[in-house]
């Protein structure tokens, strides 16, 4: 047992007594700082109304000298409080020594007692402080309200300046519409001329600053955040987290994302090795998946369970995964509450701009968050938009984003118009080089998985592609097709003149519930080639109580989770298309587990001119299959497209399909690795808010960065030209042709194995161009056209693009040649230039 003494009891007892109260002591000495602060400071604020703002002008400045006096006393009281501490601790360092558990007492005591000294003095110092400043403003408060006092009624008047030239209009517009939005009350505006133009100027940028105000604390921008490196994450536990629950969608979508955690580590661990010293910037990005927000309608995820479209959702998980493996900052919003929460949204109806900078790089995003953006931000979303991303399954060509072009030429639609960089709206699958290529990812096996699906494969064995019943519709007589023919559009798809957008914009799920497509004539007669040779399973969806009319000789599995779907295809040796959906995720998936993908051949093309799936779709791409990429891009043996409607072409297909055997194949694109080496690129290289000024008509550049190649077909970029700075992809590896009459330049570049780069079209776009091609030009004129910079046949004319935004690699005319911006590709990543890492 130990002794103790009783010297050390006592000592104890006092550090007890002596400290406690002066802990105490400290907390009430904040405590009364803060209600003071509130109080007697506050009280020039506590007759403001709620939507007063920090610049709003009050004439009464009560508790001016009762204020500093007041500070002016506890500064007093805690200087000597510090004083009286430290006579007490040299009292105790004078006392008498101790035995040993006294000594470490009386040790454990002394230190306490200097540091909450050391907090007192702090304390009384920032109280004078606080005086001080208290000052300050109490006499600036005073001076500024005797300067408006005195001539108020002459600086409140609308300046006449040319540097401003909308402010007088704008003043106007504020007086007879002020309280039209509780917004501008928010932002301090009470009906008075001097509010109206301090609102003008400050809060938005119409009128020029007012030289009566603190032009410093009105303009202070936000000082940037120090740059920190991105690194990159392997554990998705967070992540979960964030994309939050409730949503069947949202179930699907983490499911997916946990299925993948192991792939896309190791993806993480190949590209950390591969851009080994390579600096990286962590991004602060919002996502807000628009088409799940209640306010959009939300109906995909009634759907999940019940055979409706994934296609989005798989793709909008990969997005998910990727940007936060990749080491950036997250905010995943999917409600509309969410969205003005973190944007910073003023209280009213989104006439104003946003109450504080953005505090995101980046913003993914969909058309109906876009939507909800622009109707909330205010002057806000034109001021950011160039940070946003939208998903974009099918497109949108220059000629539907320019939104006078697309007016005055017949190209606007409800999707369009948006006056875009055509590059920031990010695609499904690589069709159109005038967006960027998002895509998505399918599982990818190892060695021994594909050797053992190779030998598990049944070679009779046929998956259909599609999970509703309708696809099993066999071909219907003249009048059901023409009553087919004869439903309305919905109101979405109509153009409505006046009207820049619908309140709810359509989703690919009510195409597909209201407009059965019109597939196939003579379906039967493929179906019954197809049983003859293979069992023929399906995965459509079906209620207990309402079996799904399919064929009978179709083993039905019912709508089968991922994994099971991914056995069954493990064991296919054929996946078969009908000719709907389009370009959806499944046939790579079923390609990627060793399954030929058959497809039907569309003569003619579908698009927006002959199909009601594609109209009002701001595209006018031309569909000549089901999945187009894995036609162009993949081909056989792992895909056939071929004629559905000639028995003879389908059946011989057939039986070539089950002799041959095709190992799983998955391009590097669609891999985690090659999503994760394609979204980092965009992330560090994209930069659509500091594009680099057009060059302006009639200007000419001092010397030509292009030479014409030795076999005089075609312009390079010049091994001594400058570079730019800035440029991405680089300029150097530019190729320049000019198109046959009637050829686009996607079909001119890839038929020279090349990719139309958009961004290379300021290059090209001047006479100099066409004189290094040996192309003289009888004149040259400069219009707003999506063919331009082209040649005009017949004759030698040559037009130049007037408008930046409508540099477009797609749509052609007979009556022009057009000059084609070409680049070289990475094997696997068509997105990605050779030297684009």
């Amino acid at each position: 047992m130990i002794a103790v003494h009783p010297d050390g009891k006592i000592m104890v007892r006092r550090c007890l007594v002596t400290l406690r109260p002066f802990r105490l002591f400290v907390l009430g000495i904040g405590f009364f700082t803060l209600c003071f602060l509130m109080t007697s400071l506050g009280g020039q604020f506590s007759t403001r109304r709620l939507g007063d703002s920090p610049f709003t002008i009050r004439t009464e400045v009560p508790g001016g000298p009762e204020s500093r006096g007041v500070l002016r006393k506890m500064s007093d009281l805690l200087e000597l409080m510090a004083r009286r501490m430290d006579a007490l601790a040299r009292l105790g360092n004078g006392s008498e020594p101790h035995r040993a558990g006294g000594t470490c007492a009386a040790a454990d005591r002394l230190p306490a007692g200097a540091g909450l000294m050391e907090r007192i003095q702090a304390i009384a110092q920032n109280v004078s402080d606080i005086a001080v400043k208290v000052d300050q403003i109490l006499r600036h408060s005073l001076l500024l309200h005797t300067k408006v006092s005195e001539g108020r009624q002459d600086q409140c008047e609308a300046p006449s300046d040319p540097k401003f030239p909308d402010c007088s209009g704008k003043v106007e517009w504020m007086r007879a519409r002020w309280t039209s939005d509780p917004c501008y009350a928010f932002f301090g505006v009470d009906g008075t001329e001097c509010s109206f133009l301090i609102y003008l100027s400050e809060v938005e940028w119409f009128c020029p600053p007012l030289p009566w105000r603190n032009q410093t604390a009105a303009r202070r921008a936000p000082k940037p955040l120090p740059k920190v490196q991105a690194v990159f994450r392997s554990n998705l536990s967070h992540l979960l987290e964030l994309m939050g629950s409730g949503k069947e969608s949202l179930i699907f979508m983490k499911k997916r994302t946990r299925r993948f955690t192991t792939q896309w580590a190791t993806a993480a661990q190949h590209l950390t090795q591969k851009l080994a010293g390579i600096w990286r910037d962590q991004k602060q990005i919002l996502v807000h998946i628009g088409f799940l927000t209640e306010e959009s309608g939300d109906v995909f995820s009634p759907r999940v369970l019940k055979g409706g479209p994934l296609g989005e959702m798989v793709q909008w998980a990969d997005i998910l995964a990727a940007l936060y493996v990749l080491g950036h900052s997250l905010r995943i919003t999917v409600s509309l509450k969410e969205l003005q929460s973190n944007l910073g949204v003023p209280p009213g109806r989104g006439n104003c701009p946003l109450t504080m900078p953005l505090p995101f790089d980046l913003i993914y995003t969909d058309y109906h968050g876009l939507q909800q953006m622009k109707q909330h931000m205010g002057l806000s979303f034109k001021k950011y938009r160039c940070r946003i991303r939208v998903i974009d399954t099918f497109g949108t060509e220059p000629a539907y984003n320019h939104e006078e072009y697309a007016t005055l030429h017949g190209y606007r639609t409800n999707w369009g118009y948006w006056n875009l960089n055509p590059k920031q709206f990010m695609t499904m699958f690589p069709h159109t080089p005038d967006n960027s290529f998002m895509g998505f990812v399918s599982e990818e096996l190892n060695e021994t998985e594909k050797q053992l699906i190779k030998g598990g494969k049944a070679s009779n064995m046929a998956v259909v592609y599609g999970k509703e019943a309708s696809i099993w519709k066999v071909s219907r007589g003249p009048q059901e097709t023409a009553q087919c023919a004869a439903v309305p559009a919905p109101r979405f798809l109509t153009p409505r003149s006046g009207v820049s957008a619908p309140q709810a914009l359509p989703s690919e799920l009510n195409v597909r519930l209201h407009l059965i497509p019109h597939l196939l004539q003579g379906k039967e007669k493929f179906l019954s080639i197809l049983n003859k040779y293979m069992e023929v399973h399906g995965t459509v969806y079906y209620d207990s109580q309402r079996p799904p009319e399919v064929p009978a000789f179709v083993k039905n599995h019912g709508l089968l989770p991922q994994p099971e779907f991914q056995q069954l295809l493990r064991k296919a040796k054929l996946f078969i298309g009908f000719g709907f959906p389009y370009e959806g995720p499944a046939p790579l998936e079923a390609i990627a587990n060793g399954c030929v993908f058959l497809q039907s051949r569309f003569s003619p093309p579908h698009s927006s001119l002959n199909h009601e799936f594609f109209r009002g779709k701001p595209t006018s791409r031309e569909v000549f299959s089901q999945h187009p990429y894995a036609e162009n891009f993949i081909g056989k043996p792992h895909v056939w497209t071929v004629d559905y409607n000639n028995s003879e072409e389908f059946e011989a297909a057939i039986q070539t399909i089950m002799k041959t055997q095709v190992d799983p194949y998955l391009p590097y694109e669609y891999t985690c690795e090659g999503m994760l080496e394609r979204i980092n690129a965009y992330i560090q290289h994209q930069d659509f808010c500091a594009a680099p000024a057009p060059a302006l008509p009639g200007s000419h550049p001092a010397q030509s960065p292009f030479v014409l190649a030795t076999n005089a077909t075609h312009l390079e970029w010049a091994l001594n030209a400058s570079s730019v700075p800035g440029a991405w992809p680089p300029p150097h590896s530019l190729r320049a042709w000019l198109a046959t009459p009637g050829k686009a330049c996607t079909d001119a570049c890839l038929d020279h194995g090349l990719i139309c780069e958009p961004s290379f079209f300021p290059f090209l776009n001047s006479q100099e161009a066409f004189l290094r091609l040996q192309v003289p030009c009888d004149s040259t004129e400069w219009e707003m056209h999506h063919l331009y910079p082209a040649l005009a046949q017949p004759g030698q004319e040559c037009y130049l693009q007037k408008e930046p935004l409508l540099f477009s690699c797609a749509g052609a005319s007979t009556k022009y040649q057009r000059l084609c911006p070409c680049r070289d590709f990475l094997k696997g990543q068509v997105a990605l230039c050779q030297g684009c890492l």
